[in-house]
């Protein structure tokens, strides 16, 4: 089972007498920036993330597959080559004018070899190799998008797994009070000094203690799976970590700034942008002329049925334009269709920035607000702590009442579960903010593991001539 304590994930065991202790140590356990034994980091999730996630790589792959539009439009720069071979059996029978039969059965073959070379096809090999690579170019600014979605996803799975750990402590060791309240309040009800009225209220007090840990334990095993979901392996013992408030911009206009200039998702649309009108070059392509030239040899045996000639040579080379003159106004439509497309992609370029504009702003706004959050809650921590035992030393003179002790157990209790959730939340809401902006990438989290670089597959695949099998060798 992961855990996100300090000494207590170590074999540290705190003194009974003080159960306190243990939730002390989850809860500073989530911002520690050392853990002596703990067997694994954010930084090393990540990297497992970065290989392994299904999602992610699903992403690549489809990368991939986007590259090889490259080479597709670059073939129409190439010529074209088609060999053919037919052979059969032919009967003939020949009437002649002076009446005389001529039967036999021929046995015909013909081999050739066509070439053809497209010298001008109005641009449109030129426009079609730049939407490719506007594409390529699109498609990657969509894998980093998806990178960042799966890093974040991955962070949320870490901080989760640690949060409800000690969430579960923090309701165990609850529960390790209620039971020694129950236990004083009958002792004390033995001796007549408290009513039945307090022992009802401190065995009510351990059912709803018992119900919030067993809550506390299906979270965990929830927030396990899905760390296993998305990291690749169950969670084991988990190392604390910290915000990455060094790698954000120190100011929001500055992260608004960056964002608009730097997110995949800005950069992809931008993109998208260029692929629509060079779209529309393509489409008006289909009015300008074409010019080819073919070549062609071929050899024919026994296909004549005069039965004149046995066997004929034939080599040509022919020149061809062509000059589109009505379509039925196909190609006009295409042309006005993709200005409507690019019209529609400037627009969602804009709609993409603004939204990314307004990521920004709230994930910098919630990010302050977790600094406040926290901050409240350590501080509602101490005052409770100081609280309680305040409340017990005056229960032991008779001056405080058995509710009054349980009243002051559970607030302590709700406000250590408030500082373990707005220490979670303090990391995320960091890791969400460099998302915004469009920083949550392998470099700058310095991840310690080999870059996948899409331009590897682009440039093995952009120039290749021929063969079936992918650059990984399938």
């Amino acid at each position: 089972m992961g855990r996100v304590v300090g000494k207590a994930a170590c074999g540290y065991r705190p003194n009974p007498r003080w159960p306190g202790v243990a939730v002390a140590c989850a809860v500073l356990g989530l911002f520690a920036t050392r853990t002596p034994c703990a067997a694994e980091t954010l930084q090393d999730a990540l990297v497992k993330t970065y290989q392994t996630n299904p999602q992610l790589n699903a992403e690549r792959a489809r990368q991939r597959g986007t590259d090889e539009g490259v080479p597709q439009a670059l073939s129409g720069y190439r010529p074209q080559l088609v060999a053919s071979l037919s052979s059969g059996l032919q009967a003939v029978r020949n009437i002649l004018p002076d009446n005389t039969v001529q039967s036999t059965t021929l046995k015909p073959w013909t081999i050739g070899l066509t070439v053809t070379q497209v010298l001008f096809n109005g641009y449109k090999t030129a426009n079609n190799v730049r939407v490719a690579e506007f594409q390529v170019k699109s498609g990657r600014e969509a894998l980093r998008n998806t990178e960042q979605g799966v890093f974040l996803d991955a962070v949320t799975a870490y901080m989760n797994v640690m949060a409800n750990y000690a969430l579960t402590e923090a309701q165990r060791t609850n529960v390790q009070v209620l039971r020694e309240i129950q236990a004083t309040t009958k002792r004390r009800l033995d001796a007549g000094d408290v009513t039945p009225t307090d022992t009802a209220q401190a065995e009510s007090r351990l059912s709803r203690g018992l119900a919030d840990l067993n809550a506390a334990e299906v979270a965990l095993a929830i927030s396990k799976e899905i760390y296993t979901q998305v990291i690749g392996e169950a969670p084991r013992q988990l190392m604390a970590t910290s915000p990455v408030d060094r790698l954000i911009p120190p100011t929001q206009i500055a992260s608004i700034e960056a964002g608009s200039h730097e997110h995949p998702a800005v950069l992809g649309a931008g993109y998208d942008v260029d692929v629509a009108q060079t779209s529309i070059k393509l489409a008006e392509s289909a009015l300008l002329p074409q010019v080819s030239v073919q070549g062609s040899v071929s050899r024919q045996v026994e296909n004549d049925p005069t039965l004149s000639v046995r066997k004929e040579d034939q080599a040509s080379v022919v020149g061809q334009i062509s000059v589109p003159i009505y379509d039925g106004g196909m190609a006009a439509s295409q042309t006005r269709q993709a200005k409507e497309v690019t019209s529609q992609s400037r627009l969602v370029l804009e709609q993409v920035r603004n939204q990314t504009r307004t990521a920004v702003v709230s994930a910098w706004v919630s990010n302050e607000g977790t600094k406040v959050a926290l901050r409240a809650a350590e501080s509602e921590v101490k005052s409770a702590e100081i609280a309680l035992q305040g409340v017990r030393r005056e229960a032991q003179g008779g001056q405080r009442t058995t509710i009054d002790v349980l009243n002051a157990q559970q607030d302590l209790t709700n406000a250590r579960t408030r500082q373990i959730t707005a220490q979670r939340d303090r990391v995320i809401a960091s890791y969400t903010l460099l998302s915004a902006v469009g920083r949550l990438d392998v470099h700058t989290l310095n991840l310690n593991t080999p870059d996948y670089s899409p331009d590897v597959h682009y440039h093995q695949v952009r120039d290749a001539w021929h063969g079936l099998r992918t650059p990984s060798g399938q």
